[in-house]
């Protein structure tokens, strides 16, 4: 979670509210009094924790549940005062069921999600475009969120993703979008019915971004050999910790 997010959520939610954390398991929120995630708590915080100590959820409160199941959530009608869904919509098979879960149980909350600057970014995590694990594309807007399948055309277009050199133009905060809401908001799945239209969507964001900070003679992406150095340097650390793990 970004520091600003951060701390206006611990500065504006009250001490008494009850707070549930959907998809905190790799960095869950200190704050929370509930979690909600597939993986059990004995295996939490692979990246740490956001926010300040101790953890007020415990493992009687945490929920180990497939959050897109299609099943309600174990959770009543806006029993939760604030919802927080941080780096998890983009990640799953079903962010639209997710977000209904989050109206239907809370009052209000806030959901973060990479910025299309980002997903749609060549080299961010190896050589190809944005994160290799993410299923998503996410626009949002003021009451709404949207979700684009992440078609693999992505990585192949050049024309569709921006440049590697692009992310050194990238701050923390142009890296995620930060969305808030209160009692509701709207959301769906976008769907393109030819690729004309995707391939439109996909290239009219990065050449309007690129040409509204005077980066349109950027490199369109690294050349071969810089992406075998790229991949090579992923497959020796996918190895370094393969090894790692093998040791007593």
């Amino acid at each position: 979670m970004i520091q600003a997010s951060l701390e206006r959520i611990l500065s504006t939610v009250d001490d008494g509210a009850i707070v549930l954390d959907v998809g905190g398991w790799a960095k869950p929120f200190n704050r929370a009094d509930v979690v909600l995630d597939y993986m059990p708590y004995a295996t939490r915080g692979l990246y740490g924790s956001d926010g300040p100590g101790p953890e007020r959820f415990s493992s009687s409160s945490w929920i180990q549940w497939d959050m897109c199941a299609r099943e309600p959530w174990p959770l009543a009608d806006k029993e939760i005062d604030f919802a927080i869904c941080s780096q998890t919509l983009e990640d799953v098979r079903d962010p639209v069921w997710v977000c209904s879960e989050l109206i239907r149980v809370a009052k209000a909350g806030y959901i973060e999600v990479p910025s299309r600057l980002e997903e749609q970014t060549y080299g961010i995590q190896g050589p190809w475009v944005g994160w290799g694990h993410h299923h998503w594309i996410v626009d949002t807007s003021p009451g709404r969120v949207e979700f684009v399948f992440k078609h693999h055309v992505i990585h192949g277009k050049a024309d569709t993703h921006f440049p590697a050199a692009f992310l050194a133009h990238l701050s923390t905060d142009d890296r995620v979008q930060a969305f808030w809401w209160e009692d509701n908001f709207s959301f769906e799945e976008r769907t393109f019915a030819d690729p004309e239209s995707l391939n439109e969507y996909l290239h009219s964001f990065v050449a309007s971004e690129l040409g509204a900070r005077g980066l349109s003679s950027l490199r369109d992406r690294p050349s071969r050999l810089q992406a075998s150095r790229v991949l090579g340097s992923t497959v020796t650390r996918l190895r370094q910790r393969g090894l790692r793990g093998k040791q007593p």
